[in-house]
Formats: C-alpha cells, structure tokens, sequence
C-alpha cells in the first residue's frame, strides 16, 4: 500500500514478532505508545520474519538513513572532513578523515576526488548535515568497509539495491529473488559491495568480466527479471566470457 506524509501504518499491515520490538526503517516513525506514521510518501514494504517495515520511496529516489550501507564518492577534502556524494539528488555526506579502522592523522587513508569508499551512515537529520563513517564506532573495526580500489560503478534502484542486500535464507535461496552473483560466482570469482544508495561496485580482476556482471544487475533491475530469467540471462553473459 502507498502512503502518504502523517498517514498511519493500520494495524494489520504491521508484522506480529516474536521476540524483541519492530523494527523501523526509513520513511516510518514511531509515536508512543502503538502509532507508526508515515515521514514520506512511499510504498510499505514489511518482512515479516524479521519483524521490519520501512517505505520504499515513490520517487525511486534513495533517502540517507542511519545505519544504511552506502558507496560514496570524494568529491572534494577540508582539513578534517571528505565531502561525499552518494546520489545527484542529495547534498555531500561528510566523512570523517579520522573515520577509518586504526587510524591516526599520519595513517588516514590519502583520498583524492573521485576516489570510491564503502561506509555506514552515522547520522542522518533533515537539519544537520548527513554523516558516514568506514568503520563500526562501536566495535572499531572495519568489517569490510573502506576505500573500494579497482573495479567498476554500476547504478541500479535503490529498490533492487535492497533487495540485493537481504542475502539468503537457511537453504540457501536469495529471500530478495535475486540470483545474479550467486550464478556467476559459480563460475567467475570477484569481489562486490552493495549500497543502499543504489549503487554496485563490482571488481573481478578483468574489466570484461566485471562489465559483464555490472550489465547483468542493471538489466535484471530495469527488465525486472524472475529468477529463471535470471539464470539464463547468466548462461548466456558468460559463454563468451
């Protein structure tokens, strides 16, 4: 169902978890004790396995939200902040020079404009400016994420892009119905980095192979692809390969 800015989410579309609390994603807001409204206009999407709901956005426009796995761009430094850009409909997402696993001023990673990193947005106000940072404050560690050297960009919908993110479930299967890497990893090997902002990063070692891949999600997004479709689109890409 679409629902528009202030409208509230009716009880039966809500998922009953349980254990623990719903979990909220973006375009949603809680008011106590039992009220989820609507920030946005967008379509509601809800899993219920895992007790989460959020609004894919109308525009297909991606929205900064906290906690979202984005690839940015540099776009240009200050002395302590790289200026990022994750879509061309956003404002720069600040990054912390210091914001990377281990570093100190003399270690921080020495990036220029046009340089890509994968990172999480720390913080996301429509009154402050949006923050990411390549690194789990919380742990320390960067738990893969960082700058991206190589490869190749693709842009699909922030909508594929999350579907591609839900990974599988106990026997294997792609819970988001995309089975694109999972077919050409059986034959190919390269490295991928998903972001919520709706774009890829693929690098397989070969500029043909990683075009391949590239072209193989965005078709499969634009041409909205089933599985099978999907597997043959794969066999086909590949044979020349």
């Amino acid at each position: 169902m679409v629902l528009l800015p202030g409208e509230v989410v009716p009880s039966e579309h809500l998922p009953k978890p349980k254990k623990g609390a719903l979990t909220l994603g973006p375009g949603l807001h809680h008011m106590p004790p039992s009220t989820i409204s609507a920030t946005t206009a967008g379509t509601l999407s809800v899993d219920h396995r895992k007790a989460a709901l959020w609004l894919e956005h109308t525009n297909g426009r991606y929205l900064p939200s906290v906690g979202d796995l984005v690839i940015a761009q540099i776009h240009h430094s200050s002395v302590e902040t790289y200026s990022c850009a994750i879509t061309p409909h956003t404002p720069f997402v600040l990054l912390g020079q210091l914001a990377f696993e281990g570093v100190s001023k003399k270690t921080r990673p020495q990036l220029k404009a046009g340089d890509v990193v994968y990172g999480r947005v720390s913080k996301a106000s429509k009154w402050e400016d949006v923050e990411m940072e390549c690194f789990n404050s919380a742990t320390g560690k960067s738990e893969g994420m960082g700058p991206l050297k190589g490869g190749m960009l693709f842009d699909v919908s922030p909508s594929f892009a999350r579907r591609l993110m839900m990974g599988t479930d106990k026997e294997g299967k792609s819970k988001g119905g995309v089975v694109i890497l999972e077919e050409v990893g059986e034959k190919v090997k390269f490295e991928v980095a998903v972001g919520r902002n709706g774009r890829v990063w693929v690098d397989s070692g070969s500029v043909r192979e990683t075009a391949v891949i590239g072209q193989l999600l965005k078709r499969a997004d634009e041409e909205n692809m089933d599985v099978d479709a999907q597997k043959k689109a794969v066999k086909k890409a590949l044979k020349d390969v």
